[in-house]
């Protein structure tokens, strides 16, 4: 990728060691990423910038995943979502989608690895 065409990833994720984790290997991917540990700032995040890609928690604190979701979809942010959780219920995984999520998956059946190659098919 050249310098200024980076695409820009924002993972909401409140264990640290993962959030950091997927940050470094998204970095050196090539993508341009921020992390938040809770939903408001996610929310105050897509609001001011312009994201390529969503990567989110469900558990999260404040606006949960979920309502992440629904706040894309009411505030026609445009902007895919990747859910990335260890909610692994059927119903969680159809609400996800039908809230507009592209992707799922669950962080104890996933490496970071299949997850960094989900997140390159998808931007």
């Amino acid at each position: 990728m050249k310098e200024g065409t980076k695409k820009k990833i924002l993972i909401l994720e409140d264990e640290k060691p993962l959030a950091h984790a997927l940050l470094l290997k998204l970095t050196h991917e090539g993508f341009e990423v921020t992390t938040a540990d809770n939903g408001e700032v996610g929310i105050s995040l897509l609001e001011k910038e312009k994201f390529d890609l969503v990567i989110t928690d469900l558990i999260i604190p404040g606006i949960d995943g979920f309502g992440i979701l629904e706040t894309i979809q009411t505030k026609k942010l445009h902007v895919p979502v990747i859910v990335m959780t260890n909610l692994n219920q059927e119903e969680d995984k159809k609400r996800a989608h039908d809230l507009g999520a592209i992707d799922f998956f669950v962080k104890s059946n996933s490496t970071l690895s299949e997850i960094v190659e989900g997140v390159k098919k998808k931007i």
